[in-house]
């Protein structure tokens, strides 16, 4: 287990360094996961850890199997499918809500957010963080921005997709460009063109699930549901 960022006080915070790391991948799908090492790891006790696995294994980004052990899940498509619907249905309709008069403020953030984006370059983690703060504001800018967190709650398996599909393509020079031609169209005032391409950007994640999957099927959830065998490493039958 690497070591946590700061270390956990409370339940709320194990339980987002806890679900950080999965959807970071840090804690791969089909890792065992196990209560006694992640307490060492994260300074303490045993409680705030199982309550926090409690609360993830409800979103469905860990798995207990009797007997056998406690498992971050893999990538589910169907989980994935319905995050994204929900994440489209409401980014694309916040776009009708997009007032004549932008935010400057917001505007201006957005377009320095772009420009931190080119020079993230290789750091796909500082991206990601760019990523979400520019599809935040973008809700903003329509007046929708409480709705973000719904959002991101909902997306546990839609986000750690996005993080295979950021190591998949090993640049972000295409997501740039596609968030550049979002905001250019908005601030052009074509809404249309703009909800076409935010539509097209946010549905690029099926791609990227498939591309992954031909050459790593095992970080995939399958129709089976069979329990992973507790070897000295988590394998999945």
């Amino acid at each position: 287990m690497p070591a946590a960022h700061a270390r956990p006080s409370s339940r709320r915070a194990v339980y987002d360094e806890l679900r950080r790391r999965i959807v970071t991948l840090d804690l791969a799908p089909g890792e065992t996961l196990s209560e006694n090492e992640l307490s060492a790891a994260l300074g303490v006790s045993r409680t705030p850890v199982r309550e926090s696995l409690i609360l993830l294994q409800q979103e469905g980004l860990v798995q207990v199997f009797p007997k056998v052990g406690t498992f971050v899940s893999r990538v589910d498509p169907a989980r994935v499918a319905d995050a994204q619907f929900l994440r489209e249905a409401v980014e694309v309709a916040s776009l009708d809500d997009l007032p004549d008069d932008l935010d400057p403020e917001v505007v201006e953030r957005m377009q320095r957010n772009l420009r931190e984006q080119q020079e993230a370059g290789g750091d796909m983690e500082r991206f990601f963080e760019l990523d979400e703060a520019f599809h935040h504001d973008l809700l903003h800018l329509a007046g929708h921005q409480r709705t973000w967190p719904t959002v991101s709650a909902a997306k546990g398996h839609l986000d750690r997709a996005r993080h295979l599909g950021l190591q998949e393509k090993a640049t972000t020079q295409g997501f740039l460009d596609e968030h550049r031609g979002i905001l250019d169209a908005v601030l052009d005032g074509r809404r249309d063109h703009a909800r076409a391409l935010l539509q097209e950007h946010l549905r690029g994640v099926f791609a990227d699930i498939e591309s992954v999957r031909r050459h790593s099927p095992e970080l995939f959830a399958s129709s089976t549901g069979v329990a992973p065998r507790r070897k000295n490493v988590a394998v999945w039958g």
